[in-house]
């Protein structure tokens, strides 16, 4: 049974007690570092459990409910029990530190939190935290027999972004929004319920969410497998079957390095995908060769809009460095600053309209009114007040529709009097073969404006005197690092994604 959800635009919890109804045998999530498995009627009762609870110490609708939990059964009826009792939950990344857990929660305005174990010595002491484990072992009272209604248009769920340009922002996500974005994925991936698909990223992470929400829709099985280690995750995709194997760059690089990866083949495998940021041409030709009976899709993320554009696999060979087109249901401009549509070929800022686009940021209307703007164009019968998203990001469209990334608008470097986007150094040094990962950072530099410095992690057999000779060699004098600088390891934000600023020189 394909999942639809043209008329399901109420809470967006109906999506467990649906597919359990139908498919309440089947697992749900099934916990390879613990080797647990939970079916979705188990899930479903465990969601009632922990509804009942929220209920039961006042939580009402509209308020924001935070979760603090490893990834995995519990941590999936926690989000669902939360949406079910009409509050809006708040994933938060177990990676996080204290302050920023505190900052994240009191921005959100939780009312309390949902947390188990050594994480609830995280949580600030003024703020309440229930017991995940002791409300799942008191079932006893199971009054509610399913969702509270909420419209479209109410809130579901708050993501925090990586804060990679400042305080963490919380973008607001309708239930309306999750049951278009859900829709989209489960078309364009072809989702169904045999499929078994890897969570391998937080629930805190709109990514690492999609997942969950991909599966239960279905009726799909999430397999979750928490360990850090490339070779433990690529013993779990085989020990476990998975089907769908959803990645970000980083991640996909680390994987690469597995043998067994490159070795043998997947058997259940058909479809690999990417977002996150930018995955180089050479890695997606590993990829390729090293799984070549999957799919590997490419995408581009944007959480303000849940997710917005993806290239067809059969595009992938000829368009490695494409991010190709709109989701279903959306659509994809690129527009010039001042609001007109860029010809092809033409580097403009990428915007995205349609019923992904989210509620805005929350408590923070200054912002939101920045990037959630109304839509330049006016299409014909559309009203006047259509909100559109502008990305921030840069792009340009090819002859075909096809779309590729050029880099952030407030990241560009500015080095020689040149425009340098960090991607495409990267890209040239993964050319090379002498690393694994690249992170671009700049120091001030009075000569160039900004100087490039490399941050990288050697491949096995790499060396770093090559490196600096290719790089002299492909890429021209404003794009050449000016320090290379070796790593055993790059660092990482909460979602898995590489951490330029991390790795950036303050200025003094």
């Amino acid at each position: 049974m394909s999942f639809k959800c043209s008329h399901m635009l109420g809470n967006a919890a109906e999506m467990l007690f649906n597919t359990a109804s139908r498919v309440s045998d089947r697992p749900a999530v099934i916990d390879a570092s613990a080797g647990s498995e939970t079916s979705y009627d188990c899930l479903r009762s465990d969601t009632l459990a922990i509804l009942a609870q929220l209920r039961r110490h006042g939580v009402a609708p509209g308020e924001r409910v935070a979760i603090l939990l490893p990834r995995g059964a519990a941590s999936a009826a926690a989000y669902f029990g939360v949406l079910a009792a009409g509050a809006a939950a708040v994933p938060v990344s177990e990676a996080l530190k204290p302050r920023q857990i505190d900052y994240i929660l009191r921005h959100a305005g939780a009312r309390c939190v949902l947390s188990a174990g050594r994480l609830r010595e995280l949580l600030p002491k003024d703020i309440p935290a229930l017991d995940v484990e002791e409300l799942l072992n008191d079932k006893a009272d199971h009054a509610p027999t399913g969702p509270v209604a909420r419209t479209g248009g109410d809130l579901a769920h708050l993501i925090y972004t990586s804060g990679s340009t400042g305080m963490p922002k919380g973008v607001a996500v309708s239930h309306g929004n999750v049951w278009a974005g859900t829709s989209a994925v489960v078309d364009y991936l072809a989702i169904n319920k045999a499929d078994r698909i890897a969570s391998l990223l937080p629930f805190s992470f709109d990514y690492g969410l999609n997942q969950l929400l991909c599966s239960v829709a279905t009726g799909a099985t999430l397999v979750v497998e928490r360990s850090p280690v490339p070779q433990r995750i690529v013993e779990s995709l085989f020990a476990f079957e998975v089907s769908v194997l959803p990645a970000v760059p980083p991640l996909w690089l680390q994987l690469l390095t597995s043998e067994r990866f490159g070795a043998e083949r997947l058997g259940r495998l058909r479809a690999m995908t990417n977002t996150g940021g930018h995955l180089p041409k050479e890695a997606v030709c590993r990829l390729r060769h090293a799984q070549p009976e999957a799919d590997l899709i490419l995408m581009y993320g944007l959480t303000e809009a849940f997710r917005s554009a993806y290239l067809s696999p059969r595009l992938v060979d000829a368009k490695p460095g494409s991010i190709g087109r709109a989701i279903p249901g959306a659509e994809v401009l690129v527009l010039r600053e001042d609001g007109t549509p860029c010809a092809a070929g033409e580097v403009g800022e990428l915007v995205h309209r349609g019923p992904t686009v989210t509620l805005g940021y929350w408590n923070d209307p200054a912002a939101t009114a920045e990037r959630f703007r109304p839509n330049p164009l006016h299409p014909a019968g559309m009203p006047d007040v259509e909100r559109v998203v502008f990305s921030g990001d840069l792009v340009y469209r090819d002859a075909a529709g096809d779309h590729f990334f050029v880099g952030r608008r407030d990241s560009l470097i500015k080095s020689l009097g040149h425009r340098v986007s960090a991607d495409e150094v990267c890209e040239a040094l993964y050319a090379s073969g002498e690393i694994v990962e690249a992170i671009i950072s700049t120091e001030p530099d009075a000569i160039r404006g900004s100087a490039i410095i490399a941050h990288v992690v050697l491949d096995k057999g790499g060396d770093l005197d090559r490196l600096k000779r290719f790089a002299a060699r492909e890429l021209p004098r404003h794009m050449q690092p000016v320090r290379f600088e070796k790593q055993a390891s790059l660092a990482r934000t909460a979602s898995g994604k590489h951490d330029p600023r991390a790795m950036a020189v303050p200025a003094e």
